[in-house]
């Protein structure tokens, strides 16, 4: 970058700086959600919306209510239900009664869901730290701090 450039920045009132940092922001997550859509697609045959499932369902072994894991990944039950769907069909996934009230089922993963999960959590981890690289320890803490604080969270 040529110091023109920075001058110029430097100069922006502040608000077009905050414009560009959200810009920047987006474009960051997409790029990285985009990797993650291919690499989960093209190795596993799978989605990161299944994926998303079957991470809150790992968080969870005794099970979730549709509502409760609709909830954690605020999405509607419509969006979940064809999820669990798929993954009770490919054994992934089990649906289990709640004694005394018949219209609530639990879902949970299978032992083979618990395994197929694991090994992807690690290659996604994999992928995570190869798109993070660039970045040392010391400018991801910085980044977590900021994040937190522009969320109004103490993390």
């Amino acid at each position: 970058m040529n110091t023109g450039q920075t001058a110029a920045r430097d100069d922006a009132p502040l608000s077009k700086q905050r414009l560009r940092l959200w810009l920047q922001l987006l474009k960051a997550t997409r790029h990285v959600e985009s990797r993650l859509r291919e690499n989960l697609r093209n190795t596993f045959a799978t989605t990161l919306p299944r994926f998303d499932v079957m991470a809150m369902l790992d968080h969870a072994p005794e099970g979730l209510r549709m509502s409760d894991l609709s909830a954690r990944l605020m999405v509607s039950n419509g969006n979940v239900t064809g999820i669990i769907d798929r993954l009770v069909n490919d054994g992934l996934v089990v649906r289990v009664p709640i004694e005394g009230d018949r219209r609530a089922t639990l879902v949970r993963l299978t032992q083979k869901g618990r395994e197929t999960f694991a090994e992807m959590a690690a290659t996604h981890e994999a992928w995570v730290n190869e798109l993070f690289a660039p970045l040392g320890r010391d400018d991801i803490e910085r980044a977590i701090d900021m994040l937190a604080l522009l969320r109004g969270k103490d993390e």
